[in-house]
Parts: structure tokens; sequence; C-alpha cells
């Protein structure tokens, strides 16, 4: 199991949404300043009757708690879209 599967994974047991799309954006940041190959920029775009009824900040923080490993880690960067 690569490490994006393994993120979609963590959001599905913990959420149980209806659906979850994770997107590797880092090839669109190659050129930045701090770009460093071993961390994603990654988008997350979740489907979810339970996180749509929450605030984005409520959103962010729960996401960020599921994936904090991989935050400190892997991800530099994380875009969440709740649909």
């Amino acid at each position: 199991m690569n490490f994006l599967d393994k993120i979609k994974e963590k959001i599905i047991k913990q959420i149980n949404p209806e659906s979850v799309t994770l997107i590797d954006n880092s090839s669109l940041h190659s050129k930045h300043k701090f770009f460093d190959p071993k961390k994603y920029h990654l988008k997350v775009i979740i489907k979810s009757a339970e996180l749509k009824k929450m605030n984005q900040i409520e959103v962010h923080k729960k996401i960020f708690s599921i994936l904090k490993e991989e935050m400190n880690s892997k991800i530099h960067a994380l875009e969440i879209e709740i649909i």
C-alpha cells in the first residue's frame, strides 16, 4: 500500500465518508523556493454529511488530527474540500 492509500484509509476509518478523493499536487509546486521532493502537497476532497455540518475550522482540526503524524513528516501542504 502506498502513502496516498494509507492516508485515504485513515480518513475513511475515522470519518466513514461517502467518498474520499486524494490528489497529489506536488509537481505543481516544484519551482517553489522551499520545495522538498520528499514532502507532498495534497488536496483531499471528502464527501461527508457529517463534515458538511461542521464549520471549516472544526473540519480542518479534525482532518489534521487524523493525519498528525503524516503532517509532521511527509505532508508539506494539505488543501481540504468538503462536498
